[in-house]
């Protein structure tokens, strides 16, 4: 039993020695850091001081250097004639972006940082992603050229990439759509103009296409007359270039009466429902028929 408490003894003593011995070690260590940090600050320490002060001055007068030239760069490029919007937010954003890069690698340079490295890494890792981000570089290529060559433009009534509607917004990246049932279509830039573009909007006026049928033995050149005055009263109908009605086909059970009025873009449905009740209402004014389709059977 002495034995044992002895044993125990021991082997308590041994722990408590072990516990002591890191202890000292890691205090050791820690002072040895202190002192590094001390030597650090009397040595280095007044001179980083002075680097971080000037870095942040020129970080400072950096940013307000940077949002002159953007101001500036907006300006240039308002002046000039046929500049899209897209193309001139685009450069202005490139200019910007290019500015803080510059400035970050100044600032950095100051710090004491070897930017070599850093730029000669950033290149290697931009054509590893260019190989990654192939299709989306293709809708930013295809951005680029919806802004050189502005088919269309924020609010123009359009078929293109398989969607008709508004265009409700355009970046460099893709095209946003509201459909006329107020539906948000986003479609690639790539999609758009690698498709036809159909731009209703871009000429200001639309030609307003409908028709009508009249019966066999109606007087062709009254129902021409009488439509023709009953589209000059319909809101919205342009006198310049004036309306056409004129006979279009031979049909089954009816001759056809193309019915063209003019209108500006916006009041395109307007006249489009106008035209077609004011025509009918004329029509029925004036005891002009306009048939149903009919079949005539022979008994032999």
């Amino acid at each position: 039993m002495t034995n044992e408490v002895a044993c125990a003894a021991g082997n308590a003593a041994n722990g408590t020695m072990g516990v002591a011995d890191v202890f000292n070690a890691q205090l050791t260590q820690g002072q040895e850091l202190w002192n590094q940090i001390l030597t650090w600050l009397s040595e280095r320490g007044l001179a980083f001081a002075v680097n971080l002060l000037v870095a942040v001055l020129i970080l400072v007068a950096g940013a307000f250097a940077i949002k002159l030239i953007r101001i500036a760069t907006a300006k240039a490029l308002a002046k000039v004639n046929k500049m899209s919007k897209l193309l001139s937010d685009f450069l202005v954003s490139v200019v910007s972006k290019t500015c803080w890069a510059m400035l970050a690698l100044v600032v950095l340079q100051r710090l004491g940082v070897n930017v070599g490295p850093l730029v000669a890494g950033l290149g290697v890792t931009g054509f590893i992603l260019g190989f990654a981000f192939q299709e989306t570089l293709g809708s930013f290529a295809a951005g680029m050229m919806i802004a050189l060559n502005q088919p269309f433009k924020v609010g123009d009534y359009v078929v293109a990439g398989g969607v008709e509607g508004a265009v409700l917004e355009l970046n460099m990246m893709a095209t946003v759509f509201a459909t006329a049932d107020n539906k948000k279509v986003v479609v690639p830039n790539k999609v758009v103009w690698g498709s036809a573009i159909t731009n209703f909007s871009a000429l200001g006026k639309r030609r307003v296409d409908t028709k009508v049928g009249v019966a066999y033995g109606t007087d062709l050149k009254k129902a021409v007359e009488v439509a023709t005055a009953a589209l000059k009263k319909v809101p919205g109908v342009l006198a310049d270039p004036a309306p056409v009605v004129a006979v279009a086909s031979l049909d089954d059970s009816a001759v056809t009466i193309n019915v063209r009025p003019w209108a500006a873009c916006a009041d395109y449905w307007a006249v489009y429902s106008g035209a077609q009740e004011a025509v009918k209402k004329a029509f029925e004014e004036n005891g002009i028929s306009i048939p149903f389709p009919q079949v005539v059977i022979h008994n032999a």
